[in-house]
């Protein structure tokens, strides 16, 4: 199998970084054009380390529970890019989640299973860092528990070494929070997941964090109320002010597939919200360097003010494509459950944010 390998040395990666935080999209410059080749050799670079951790936590996840949801992704070229122009001081080699992939559950209690499988059992990697935004949940919402690595290679794997690989964990209902988050966004034209557009939705996020925390029994989001009361009136009103019920019922996609659906193993997905189709580009394990080729002149072709939406991703089959990444279907239903179960006052009182989640 043909794997990219890192063809530039990390200086040379880094100034690619800055050159493309001085590029706008669509990329037409020479100096753009020259970067985009840098970073596609270094994304995709990291196509086999992150193979190699997706099939540990496929095992692993799969021991605690059988339908569990497993996939892996490269970062997208626009969440690069908007890392490198709010961040000044960032380094394309610093992004510690330029690879990443997930698994996620049913139970609150598998998420902690899994992660201390990982904590007290021989890896082979070297652990870097891990964030629990479960007991200590990020103030716009964002609740699920990320693990970081450096992979160490051996053998074919050595020009891997140092590559580093994000692993989250999370639950299917803090999975439903994260994809809405992205497909409102969408729809809105407004980068809600990197905490920036209306101030209204990005409340209405927050608040449901806190609600669904609740539901699992977890520390409240900062800055949201701690009585049932008081969240369950705030949403209320948002909600309707929002007109949030529509919005997530609203949108339905078609769907376009191409390439061989046999022994698929990378998939491109485009979203065009505007025209309401998504396309679904097939590939088959030995073409990762074709995918993230035309993954990077996808996206490059996308204008600044665009809603189109391009992801390289990995998943077992295209049925479980949607399972992992709804948002790019613009399929908000189980957020939207949510949302009406909240509303009725189906939830217990929250707890406070200085609590700690104790989940064995």
């Amino acid at each position: 199998m043909a794997w990219a390998t890192p063809q530039y040395t990390p200086q040379e990666v880094n100034a690619a970084g800055k050159a493309l935080a001085r590029t706008a999209f669509p990329v037409t410059t020479d100096e753009g054009q020259d970067a985009l080749t840098v970073i596609n050799n270094w994304r995709s670079s990291h196509a086999y380390p992150l193979n190699t951790f997706q099939i540990t936590l496929r095992n692993r996840s799969r021991r605690i529970e059988r339908k569990v949801i497993i996939a892996q992704r490269e970062k997208r070229l626009d969440s690069i890019h908007r890392k490198l122009v709010a961040k000044a001081t960032m380094r394309m080699t610093q992004m510690q989640d330029i690879a990443g992939c997930r698994a996620v559950f049913t139970k609150l209690a598998d998420v902690y299973r899994l992660v201390a499988l990982y904590k007290n059992r021989e890896f082979g990697h070297t652990f870097r860092n891990e964030k629990d935004y479960i007991a200590d949940p990020k103030p716009d919402g964002y609740r699920s528990y990320h693990l970081v690595y450096e992979y160490v290679g051996t053998g074919p794997g050595v020009p891997y070494s140092g590559l580093r690989v994000e692993i989250q964990v999370r639950t299917q209902i803090q999975h439903a929070w994260a994809t809405a988050v992205e497909a409102v966004g969408i729809f809105t034209k407004q980068a809600l997941k990197s905490n920036q557009g209306d101030a209204d939705w990005l409340r209405f996020f927050s608040l449901m964090g806190t609600a669904i925390s609740a539901i699992e029994g977890t520390p409240c989001v900062p800055g949201t109320p701690s009585t049932k009361a008081q969240l369950l009136a705030e949403l209320q009103t948002l909600t309707a002010s929002l007109r949030a019920r529509d919005m997530l019922r609203a949108y339905n996609t078609t769907i376009d597939t191409l390439g061989s659906a046999k022994d698929a193993k990378y998939f491109i997905v485009e979203l065009d919200p505007d025209r309401g189709n998504v396309t679904v580009w097939r590939f088959k394990a030995k073409e990762s360097e074709q995918a993230n080729r035309q993954y990077t002149t996808l996206e490059s072709l996308i204008p600044d003010d665009s809603r189109r939406q391009v992801v390289l991703v990995s998943v077992a089959d295209i049925n479980a494509l949607k399972r992992a990444y709804p948002n790019y279907f613009l399929d908000t239903a189980l957020f939207a459950r949510l949302v009406d179960k909240v509303l009725k006052g189906d939830f217990p009182d929250p707890r406070p944010p200085q609590a700690t989640a104790a989940v064995a």
